[in-house]
Formats: structure tokens, C-alpha cells, sequence
């Protein structure tokens, strides 16, 4: 019995060998290496905001602030998020060449790695809808088209037009199209609530049923040929309408013209 009493190991052995062992393969390293990269993560967050106050300084001060407070030129864009820096620069609206009703959509002035970098330093402002990734608008389901049709011409057809051509507002504002638009910029119009267009949150509307909308605008606006014959540029049935009575009347009135030309009558004479 004291044999086996001198050969029983003590209960902090087996902890000092697995110490051994982890510092032999680099496992404390790995323990360890998380808070290092987040530290890393911080100080590229850090560079990113430092570069984007240069940016902000250079082209958007002038009428939002140095420090994004607004003027009597811009509002404040404290909270405003990075969606609504990486819609409005993108889409080239921002900055603006002048004051007016709407700011139109124009050729983009600056690069990706630029806008994220302002879209960085904006966001560090105050808390706001963060730009999306490319699976939160990005469709994989074939039934997203038909849910997200209903809920388009639920919430936007009333502005847009139910085919997404755009349409006129009030005092000079108008809905602009949705053809062509990237579904990344689509989604981020439904977060942020650009210019006249109303915002949808997630307590408003879901992750999903944004991602479904932005199925229904890409199947509906692109080059595809309509299995409606001519879309007429979509404009409703005013368009249509006129159209019908432009060619459709216009064409009877010249064949009654041609068989009045004709007749028995018309050739005795």
C-alpha cells in the first residue's frame, strides 16, 4: 500500500503538463490571439475614421459641419448611420452641386474604399442604420419575387409606380425610377428614408421583407422583355389610355376615310 501511495501523482500534474503542451504547440498564443486581433480590428476602425474626417472636412463640411452638426446649408448628420453615407455618396447625390427641391442622382466622385471610410467616421458621430452585407439584400429564394410584389405595391407603388418607373410629387419632388439601381442602394433607401421617401426600420418592416422588395424591383426593372408585349415606360393606365385613342382611334378614322375614298359613289364623281 505505500507503493502505491508513493507512485500516485499529485492533482496539479496533469494541469502542469497540458500547460506544457499548449505552450509547445502555440495554444496559448491562440488563446491569446483574439484580443490581439481585436485590438488590430480597433486601431484599422481607427484609421478608417481618422481618413474619412479628412475626407468629410474636404468635401461635406461646407454645408453639414466639421463635425457633421448641420448648418443653415445641410442638416445634421449625427445618427444619420452608415447606410445613409454609403446611399447618398454612392448614388453621387452627395455631395451636392446646389440647393433644390430633390438632389439628383449623378456620376459618383469617389471610391468605394473612400465612402466606407467616410460612412466610418459619419457612424462614429452617433449611433445610426448601419450599411447593409450582401446577404441581407441579396435574394436566393424563388418566392421572394411574388411576396415582395405585394409588398412594393403596398408601401411604394403609391410614389414609384407599381413597375418601379418613378413618378412626380409635390413642389417640384418627384419619386425617382428604380431601373438600374444596385439592390444594395435599394435596400439602403428602405433603412435611411433618403430625401422625401419615408424610412422602414426593422421594427417596420423586417430584414426579409426588404430583401424580398429588392427581389421584386430587380425581377421587374431589368433589361428582360415584358411578357405584356409594350410596357409603354410603365406609366399606368393614363399612358395606355392615350396611346389608345392616338393610334388605336386615329387608325379607324383613316380606314373609314380609305373605304369612304372607295365606294361607288366616290368613284362617280
Amino acid at each position: 500500500m505505500k507503493k502505491l501511495s508513493a507512485r500516485r501523482r499529485h492533482p496539479l500534474a496533469a494541469l502542469v503538463v497540458l500547460l506544457f503542451a499548449l505552450a509547445a504547440t502555440g495554444g496559448l498564443y491562440a488563446a491569446f490571439a483574439p484580443a490581439e486581433n481585436a485590438q488590430a480590428d480597433s486601431s484599422v476602425q481607427s484609421l478608417a475614421i481618422d481618413e474619412g474626417k479628412k475626407l468629410f472636412a474636404v468635401g461635406c463640411s461646407s454645408c453639414h459641419g466639421l463635425n457633421g452638426e448641420g448648418s443653415s446649408d445641410g442638416p445634421s448628420l449625427v445618427g444619420v448611420g452608415s447606410a445613409a453615407v454609403d446611399f447618398q455618396v454612392a448614388t453621387g447625390r452627395m455631395p451636392a452641386q446646389q440647393p433644390g427641391a430633390q438632389v439628383p442622382k449623378k456620376k459618383n466622385i469617389y471610391s468605394q474604399a473612400e465612402i466606407d471610410q467616410l460612412a466610418a467616421f459619419v457612424a462614429s458621430l452617433g449611433p445610426g442604420p448601419v450599411a447593409p452585407t450582401k446577404e441581407q439584400y441579396t435574394s436566393t429564394n424563388p418566392d421572394d419575387v411574388a411576396k415582395g410584389g405585394e409588398l412594393f405595391r403596398t408601401n411604394c407603388s403609391q410614389c414609384h409606380n407599381f413597375a418601379g418607373a418613378g413618378g412626380a410629387l409635390t413642389q417640384g419632388k418627384y419619386a425617382p425610377s428604380l431601373e438600374g439601381v444596385d439592390a444594395k442602394h435599394i435596400y439602403e433607401a428602405m433603412q435611411t428614408g433618403p430625401q422625401n421617401m419615408p424610412s422602414f426600420p426593422e421594427g417596420v418592416m423586417p430584414e426579409e421583407q426588404k430583401r424580398q422588395i429588392v427581389a421584386f424591383v430587380r425581377h421587374t426593372t431589368n433589361d428582360e422583355p415584358s411578357p405584356g408585349g409594350l410596357t409603354l415606360g410603365s406609366l399606368g393606365p393614363v399612358t395606355e389610355g392615350l396611346f389608345g385613342w392616338i393610334f388605336g382611334l386615329g387608325s379607324l378614322i383613316a380606314v373609314a376615310i380609305w373605304v369612304a375614298a372607295h365606294t361607288t359613289k366616290a368613284k362617280k364623281s
